[in-house]
C-alpha cells in the first residue's frame, strides 16, 4: 500500500516562515542528519566543511531565476493584474506561457499594458489553465531588446508566503552566487546557503562540484490534492544534464566518494536520468518525475535541502530520501528549536 498525502501533514507555525534571508548566506542553521545511526545534529551552515573530504563531489543547480513577477493594465479599465512568466513558448512570435491574477477579470483578446509609458503591450490569445493564460507580445524590435524590455519591467519572484515588499537586496540574495542560466521562476533554495568564501574553502579540501542546469517551475510546489500519491502528477521543468556532469558523478560513485545533492530539483533531476547500472547519462529535454516513499535512490548518497512545506512534493521526496520516520522526528525538533522554513529558512544535510 502505497503513502497517502495525510501522513505529510503537520503544523508549521508562521512565525517560522523565514521573511528575510540570513544576514550572511552561510551563516543560516544547519541540522545535520545521520540515517546509519539516526542522530542529529544542530550547527551553522559553514560547518558543512566538516563532512566532507577530497574527491567528494557536490552536484549543483546552476539555474537563474529571472524577474517574473510583472504588473501590467488592463485596457480601458486600467486594472492592474499580476502577470507571472512561466516559460517562453515561442521565440519568434514573443508568446509565453503565464499566470494571471486576478483570472477572473482576464479574457481572450484583452490587451495588457506594462511600463509607465506602455512600454510594452501583451494580448491574451489562449486559456490554458483557470489561473494560467497564453500571452503574445506585441513588439517590433530585435529578439535581444524585446526580452531585455521584459526582464526590466519586472521584479525577483519572492513566493507569495513571503509577506513583505522585494527589496533591492533580493534581486542579489533570491540566486545562488553560481547562477549561470536563466529560465528558472524559483530559486533552488538549497544553493542559496553557499557564499564564495564558503565554495573556496570547500575547493581548498578538494570537493568538486559539477554543476547541472534545472529550470525550477512553479509546478515544484503545486498542491497535492489527491490522497492517493500515485495519481498526483507534477509539471514538466526543463533540464540539462552535460556529459562532463555526467561522468564526474559517475567517477565518484565509482571511487565510493560522497555524492552530494544540493536541493531537491538537484536530486530529481539526478533520478530522471540514470542508466539501468545506476550511472547518470547526460540528458537535455524536459521532466516531471514525481519521488515518493518508497523509493530507492541510484545516484546521490547524500542531500543539502531546506525545511519544507507540509504535504508538498519536496517534503514527499526527502522523507523518500532520509526515511520517513526519521524526516519526521527531524522535522518535530526542527519546529521545536525554531528553525526557520522555506526558500529564505534554514537548511539540512542528510548524511
Amino acid at each position: 500500500m502505497g503513502m497517502k498525502l495525510s501522513e505529510f501533514k503537520f503544523e508549521l507555525p508562521e512565525e517560522l516562515i523565514a521573511q528575510e534571508p540570513a544576514k550572511n548566506r552561510d551563516e543560516s542553521r544547519l541540522m545535520v542528519i545521520h540515517r546509519d545511526s539516526g542522530k542529529i545534529e544542530h550547527k551553522q551552515f559553514k560547518d558543512v566543511l566538516d563532512y566532507f573530504d577530497e574527491g567528494d563531489i557536490k552536484v549543483m543547480n546552476d539555474t537563474k531565476v529571472f524577474s517574473a513577477r510583472m504588473y501590467g493594465n488592463k485596457e480601458k479599465t486600467g486594472a492592474v493584474i499580476e502577470v507571472f512568466l512561466l516559460r517562453e513558448l515561442n521565440k519568434e512570435s514573443r508568446l509565453w506561457d503565464v499566470l494571471v491574477d486576478p483570472a477572473r477579470k482576464i479574457r481572450i483578446g484583452n490587451k495588457l499594458y506594462f511600463g509607465e509609458d506602455d512600454e510594452l503591450v501583451a494580448e491574451v490569445i489562449d486559456n490554458t489553465t483557470s489561473r494560467g493564460r497564453t500571452l503574445r507580445f506585441l513588439f517590433d524590435g530585435p529578439y535581444e531588446e524585446f526580452k531585455d524590455t521584459l526582464y526590466s519591467l519586472g521584479e525577483t519572484p519572492l513566493p507569495k508566503y513571503i509577506s513583505r515588499p522585494v527589496e533591492p537586496e533580493d534581486e542579489d540574495r533570491f540566486q545562488t552566487v553560481f547562477a549561470q542560466h536563466e529560465g528558472a521562476v524559483a530559486a533552488p533554495t538549497a544553493g542559496l546557503h553557499y557564499s564564495k568564501q564558503l565554495l573556496k574553502r570547500l575547493e581548498i579540501r578538494g570537493v568538486e562540484f559539477p554543476m547541472m542546469t534545472l529550470h525550477t517551475g512553479l509546478g515544484t510546489f503545486r498542491p497535492v490534492d489527491v490522497e492517493d500519491l500515485t495519481k498526483h502528477k507534477m509539471d514538466s521543468e526543463e533540464m540539462i544534464i552535460t556529459q562532463g556532469c555526467a561522468d564526474r558523478v559517475n567517477r565518484a560513485k565509482k571511487e565510493k566518494k560522497k555524492v552530494c545533492a544540493i536541493g531537491t530539483t538537484v536530486l530529481r533531476a539526478m533520478e530522471g536520468s540514470v542508466s539501468t547500472l545506476g550511472e547518470l547519462k547526460p540528458y537535455e529535454g524536459w521532466s516531471n518525475k514525481f519521488i515518493f516513499p518508497p523509493y530507492n535512490f541510484k545516484v546521490a548518497n547524500c542531500l543539502v535541502t531546506n525545511f519544507h512545506e507540509p504535504e508538498s512534493t519536496l517534503l514527499m521526496m526527502v522523507c523518500a530520501f532520509g526515511g520517513y520516520d526519521l524526516m519526521m522526528k527531524a522535522y518535530k525538533e526542527g519546529i521545536e528549536q525554531e528553525y526557520k522554513f522555506l526558500a529564505y529558512g534554514d537548511a539540512m544535510l542528510i548524511l
